[in-house]
This record gives C-alpha cells, sequence and structure tokens, in this order.
C-alpha cells in the first residue's frame, strides 16, 4: 500500500510503499497524536524505517490495499 506523509514547512512530501494494513497506519498515527508523542514511525516495504516528527505532520495519506491487476484492461 502507498503512504504519503506531508511535512509542515517542506514542498516535497515523503512516498514509500509499506505492507502494513491501512488500519495499522491510522492506528499508529491516531495513538500517536492522541498520547502526544513527539514522533511516529513507519517502515516500508524494504525495510527502512522513517521517524516523523508529529509536530511537523501536515497531512497522512493512506492508499488502498488493492493487488495490483496484471495484464491488459478492456
Amino acid at each position: 500500500m502507498e503512504i504519503r506523509i506531508g511535512i509542515a514547512n517542506t514542498g516535497r512530501e515523503l512516498a514509500f510503499s509499506s505492507s502494513e494494513t491501512a488500519e495499522d497506519v491510522r492506528t499508529a498515527v491516531a495513538k500517536a497524536l492522541d498520547g502526544g508523542a513527539s514522533h511516529v514511525p513507519f517502515s516500508d516495504e524494504k525495510g527502512n524505517t522513517y521517524i516523523v516528527p508529529t509536530a511537523g505532520l501536515a497531512y497522512v495519506e493512506i492508499g488502498t490495499e488493492e493487488q495490483r491487476r496484471v495484464g491488459f484492461v478492456g
């Protein structure tokens, strides 16, 4: 699933693919924001970890968990 994170006062966004479910990502972000955590960690499919400060979060866009189709669309 594709995750895009907008960071305040930055012209670019952080985009990566994750093997986590949409619900897991939503829960982790909500828990970090509600609990007053200073950061929220994310992991991508390659094993990289991104630590994003919660004070700088502008938005978190969580893509769909739909499998990619193979072949031609008619």
